[in-house]
């Protein structure tokens, strides 16, 4: 089964990596594949840049298995086809989410740190020094406006980020849009695992449904269709940002 890879996304991954120096010779990174499509996406890409790049870094696949019920046996078979290495690593985290979950609040949170924690547990255990995530550029866009309007303040996604155990993380797709995921999804048969269908976020009579994200996307959305370059300016301004002419009294000068 071959993959057909998008040039584009090659080309953003490409650069962000020159800018950012987010992997290279000698690294040991680990992908999260949680079998959605940012996931495989991210990890073919980087396959494919392993294959043909000039310097040499090891590459495996991890799925963090929080015990809903999903079988991520196709994701498992998937890597095998394609000769990447995979670790399946299965957690408790569903069964610690019902025991500490709090009436009309939101698991996302609670348990995307969770994940986040087996993996850099997992990372430190076998010796791999970078994570690698699939967020993209849309990700980041969305996260600084839900940071503006529903939680007061100005911050995104950064392409790397060193986390409290000296683990590096990085997000090779940062500068990639999602329309080219999907167009690359769209050519290719990947196994997408639906980790909604059993999620304790929209179990019926669970926790608050996850809506801010999608009310922020579908802004965004419209937004877009009145400024087709939108996302050329979001990242314009992503780079040049002047902290001094905001009301924090730590840049101001006195």
């Amino acid at each position: 089964m071959k993959i057909e890879y998008s040039k584009k996304i090659l080309k953003y991954v490409g650069r962000a990596n020159g800018e950012y120096k987010l992997f290279g010779e000698g690294d040991r990174v680990l992908v999260g594949l949680s079998g959605g499509k940012d996931s495989y996406v991210l990890l073919h890409t980087l396959n494919r840049i392993k294959q043909i790049a000039p310097f040499d870094f090891k590459l495996t696949a991890i799925t963090i298995d929080s015990m809903t019920g999903i079988d991520y046996s196709p994701v498992a078979e998937h890597c095998k086809k394609h000769g990447i290495e995979h670790i399946w690593y299965k957690t408790p985290i569903m069964e610690i989410l019902e025991e500490n979950k709090r009436k009309n609040s939101s698991a996302c949170g609670f348990c995307a740190r969770m994940r986040r924690g087996s993996i850099y547990s997992k990372a430190i255990e076998l010796g791999y020094n970078k994570i690698a995530l699939g967020h993209h550029f849309d990700d980041a866009v969305e996260t600084f406006f839900m940071g503006m309007f529903y939680n007061g303040m100005m911050r995104s996604m950064p392409p790397k980020y060193k986390a409290y155990n000296g683990i590096e993380v990085i997000r090779p797709l940062i500068r990639v849009r999602e329309k080219y995921i999907l167009g690359m999804l769209a050519k290719n048969d990947f196994p997408i695992i639906d980790g909604e269908e059993s999620c304790l976020a929209f179990k019926e009579g669970g926790e608050k449904q996850p809506y801010v994200r999608e009310q922020t996307r579908e802004l965004l959305k419209e937004l877009e269709e009145k400024y087709d370059r939108l996302y050329v300016s979001f990242e314009a301004a992503f780079k040049n940002i002047y902290p001094e002419t905001f009301l924090d009294s730590k840049f101001l000068e006195d």
